[in-house]
Formats: C-alpha cells, structure tokens, sequence
C-alpha cells in the first residue's frame, strides 16, 4: 500500500476490529499502532502521529469508547469519597464481610514453593497486559520506567533479602524492549541488587530476545541515536514490547511463571489448607459470638 491509503479512515476501521478483540484497557495507543502495522501500516513517527489523531477523532465522534485504552502513566492515586452514608446498607455491607471472612480462607501460592518470584517490566504502560497472569499466580508487578531509580531498587531489595531470609530464591522475571538499554537493564538491576545486600538474586530476561524478533517478524527500527549504548550494540535494530501481541506477553509471562512453580508442593499445600479451613470457621465463629 502506498502512504496515502493510510487514511485515518483506514486507522479507524481497522483499529475498531483490533478494539473488539481485547478487553477494554488492554490495549495502549502504541500497542495497537504495532497491530496495525502488521495489517500494512509503516512503522514510522509520522503514523504513529496519525493513529494517535484518529484515536483522538474516533473517541469525539463515538466511535471508539474513550475508555478503550490504557494510559498507566496518568492515573489518579486515592478517591474522593462524597455518597451519604447509610446505615442500614452499612449493616448489610458488614454482614457480607463478615459471611466472607467466614467463608474464605487460602494459603499463601508460593509460602512453600522455592522460589519467591516479581515480574518487572521495561513500561507502566503495559502494566494492564501483565496484571492478569501475575494476579493469577499471586505474583508482585512492577514497572520499572526504564531504567529504575536507587529507591525503587532498594525497596525490592528489601523484599527479595527477607525472602532470602526465609529461605527462599529470589528472581526477576524481565520483560523490555529490545534496544540496546533493554538489553543492559537487566544486567543493571542485578547488579544494583547485589550491591544493595542480596547476593542471591537472579535476574531472566524474558522478553524481548533477538530469536523472539526474528520468529515473531516484528518490525525493527534504527536503535536511537540518543542512547549511548547504541555505538556498541550490533542488534537488529529497535523493537519495542508493546509490538508484541498481548496475548503472546501474558502467555510468555504465564510460561515464565509456571516454569518456576512446583504443582506437586502446591497440590501439598491444597491437602494443608482443606484440614485447617473447618478449625479457621470454628475459631472465627467463636469470636464474633463472643462480641
């Protein structure tokens, strides 16, 4: 196709059909540029540029719900309750809690497995990709905006060292692009680990790998000039995560986790939690009587 059957009419009714197929809040702007240039669309700034105004146009004109996107960077922290409070819907909501309280008790997934496992990735923006498998698996997520500060570092260090403490392994599963600073963050962060106190951390890059760019046939770009680790690079060429599908992150996010997880410990762990749920509800029972 040439430049100019890239209409935003074209963008828009293809982005619809890509729109259908995920859940709203999945996709971002970027990820779904990456869907639509392996329809046809060149991947260049200047189509980014036009997808991002017929997104813009699509949404005014109610064509695409404004909600369709992900935009991680932006969200608001905390709520600002205002609802008159009523008491009897109170009493009824505490009821509920209570009835569930009764009803729910689990082990922790991973309280006897090996390893003690987070997910970090290269973009906040893709936090809505990963969130369903680490929730899944009851594993933390983490998104590291490139290149992760001191006190990001710090604070998982913090947590992988009183993991360590209780015997477990830690390690990071990594997903980021692949340029030449997604391939040294990870390098980054285990090293910076180990300087902060745990000796024991372990760092697997996931994504992206050369052989993924190669067998997935993802569209590569001259790496950035900007970045000073592109003299030394001999890579493909710049590819970013959101060019993968969604669906292929949380398969290989899902593959990376369970290559981890011990069913047979878990199954163990199952038989525990079945003989100590009846004496959880008793003792429970017997508190809120007391009351």
């Amino acid at each position: 196709m040439s430049r100019d059957e890239f209409t935003r009419a074209w963008i828009t009714e293809n982005a619809i059909d890509v729109l259908d197929r995920y859940q709203k809040g999945i996709l971002t702007i970027r990820a779904l540029h990456y869907q639509l240039v392996s329809m046809g669309l060149t991947n260049s700034i200047k189509h980014y540029k036009r997808v991002v105004a017929a997104m813009i146009e699509a949404r005014w004109a109610g064509l695409v719900d404004f909600d369709a996107f992900s935009d991680l960077d932006r969200t608001m922290v905390g709520k600002t309750d205002y609802e008159q409070t009523n008491l009897d819907d109170s009493i009824d909501k505490a009821k509920e809690q209570i009835q569930a309280w009764m009803d729910f008790y689990c082990k922790n997934r991973w309280e006897n497995q090996p390893y003690y496992p987070e997910v970090f990735i290269e973009k906040k923006a893709l936090q809505g990709v990963f969130q369903s498998p680490c929730m899944r698996y009851d594993v933390a997520l983490g998104a590291c905006k490139g290149y992760p500060s001191l006190t990001f570092l710090n604070e998982a260090t913090q947590r992988f060292r009183e993991a360590e403490e209780r015997g477990k392994m830690p390690v990071i599963l990594y997903f980021g692009d692949y340029d030449p600073s997604g391939e040294d963050i990870p390098r980054a962060i285990e090293e910076n680990i180990r300087k902060l106190g745990c000796e024991s951390i372990e760092v697997r890059r996931i994504a992206l790998m050369k052989h993924q760019v190669l067998d997935w046939n993802l569209p590569p770009a001259p790496a950035k000039e900007t970045d000073s680790r592109t003299a030394n690079w001999d890579g493909l060429g710049q590819v970013e995560l959101d060019a993968v599908m969604p669906e292929k992150l949380q398969r290989l996010c899902t593959d990376a986790i369970e290559e981890l997880f011990d069913r047979s410990l878990y199954d163990e762990l199952n038989e525990q939690e079945s003989e100590e749920r009846s004496e959880y509800r008793a003792k429970l029972r017997e508190f809120v009587s007391s009351i």
